[in-house]
């Protein structure tokens, strides 16, 4: 086949859009957070993981616009070279001391972080361990390393042994996971993990993209959550969510970091984090520490949701935190469900398999710590319409 003839004759979004039934890449002209407005319309959003509401806070506003003005929109090179900002070092420190390691290390993008630690760490000869709801980040980071890959069932911790006994005894051994997987919204059972690692002489590395800022003393995360700090090597976050910001870190023990710092390729070729961005989460991490309450309000708010959902008849899954997917099952009926829901002024996002497993299409919902009792109630009443109204309930 000729290079392009796969772009030619790719035709399903086309056909989804003329149709009225493409849910993707639809332009926000404005956003107050738990509101945007599209096309003049404003809608609810329950499909942000802005978690702690910060994108609009206006201490977090105030330090981007203020590192703008000293240090410019951008740091022109990688961090391995001039891209280095003294902000760069001061929230890897904090946040380092925040999550409970000796170090950290900040990356571009949540995307990089994983790609980048997990390539440079996992060598000839290593073997990497994922669970088969990592995000997809990780599992790209897997295919990039040069050890061997193998997967385990979605939390299941006999899967898991048999994948960490069929490992050589004197190989390297790295197990990543999710402390929040981001479309079930469950929370890793890492009481469970971390003895099967220390069995196996495996290192462990959570993903806590969606669980900093919600989940342990001030959202620091589900090592935190469980009181096991000590025992998770690695511990990853980014700032595309509760951090209201753009970029992410990993951090574990220095020397650890060290190397990675020396040896991620993402790092080391990508332009560093703009100094608006690093002092953004700079802001949200210190409003973080100060205020326990929005962590906490982000979770009674998920909870209230995920009991409306289910007293409606929704089937919410595992969920366990600001991450409730609406479980419908047919594809067809997920986008009728999206878009009867758009209609009326709800913001969701659609997901369809390979996201889920087959017969699992759902619309996944996420909730901030700002929204308000009116506009909760107003979306379970519009899902109780639209539900009966397609024959989700």
């Amino acid at each position: 086949m000729e290079l392009f003839e796969k772009c030619y004759s790719f035709t399903r979004a086309r056909e989804a859009m003329k149709t009225g039934y493409y849910p993707y890449f639809i332009p926000l002209s404005d956003t107050e957070g738990t509101e945007v407005t599209i096309d003049g319309r404003q809608l609810i959003m329950i499909g942000s993981n802005n978690y702690l509401g910060l994108t609009t806070h206006p201490k977090v506003r105030e330090a981007a616009i203020e590192a703008v003005q000293q240090y410019g929109t951008s740091c022109t090179g990688s961090r391995f070279l001039n891209g280095t900002l003294r902000l760069h070092n001061q929230l890897e420190e904090e946040l380092a001391d925040f999550v409970g390691k000796e170090a950290a290390l900040v990356f571009s993008t949540g995307y990089q972080v994983n790609v980048g630690t997990i390539s440079a760490l996992v060598g000839r000869g290593d073997a990497v361990i994922t669970d088969k709801e990592d995000h997809a980040s990780i599992i790209d980071g897997c295919q990039m390393a040069l050890g061997e890959m193998s997967r385990f069932r979605h939390s299941d911790m006999d899967s898991l042994e048999r994948a960490l006994s069929r490992c050589k005894p004197d190989q390297g051994k790295l197990v990543v996971i999710d402390g929040v997987y981001s479309m079930g919204g469950d929370i890793a059972p890492l009481p469970d993990i971390v003895p099967l690692c220390k069995k196996y002489d495996a290192r462990l590395m959570v993903d806590d993209a969606h669980s900093v800022g919600v989940l342990g003393d001030c959202g620091r995360g589900t090592a935190n959550y469980y009181g096991l700090t000590d025992d998770v090597d690695l511990i990853m976050g980014t700032f595309s969510k509760s951090f209201a910001s753009l970029g992410g870190f990993i951090a574990g023990d220095e020397a650890v970091i060290h190397y990675i710092q020396h040896h991620a390729r993402s790092l080391i070729f990508s332009a560093s984090m703009p100094a608006a961005n690093v002092a953004a989460c700079l802001a949200a991490l210190d409003i973080m520490r100060s205020d326990p309450s929005l962590s906490q309000r982000v979770c009674d708010v998920a909870a209230r949701m995920r009991e409306g959902y289910q007293a409606l008849g929704y089937d919410t899954g595992a969920s366990e935190t600001p991450v409730v997917p609406i479980i419908i099952g047919d594809d067809d009926k997920t986008f009728m469900m999206w878009r009867a829901l758009f209609d009326a002024g709800v913001y969701t996002n659609p997901i369809i398999p390979p996201a889920v497993p087959p017969s699992k299409s759902l619309l996944r919902t996420s909730y901030m710590a700002t929204h308000t009792d009116e506009q909760m109630e107003r979306v379970l009443t519009l899902f109780e319409q639209v539900g009966k109204q397609v024959g989700a309930i």
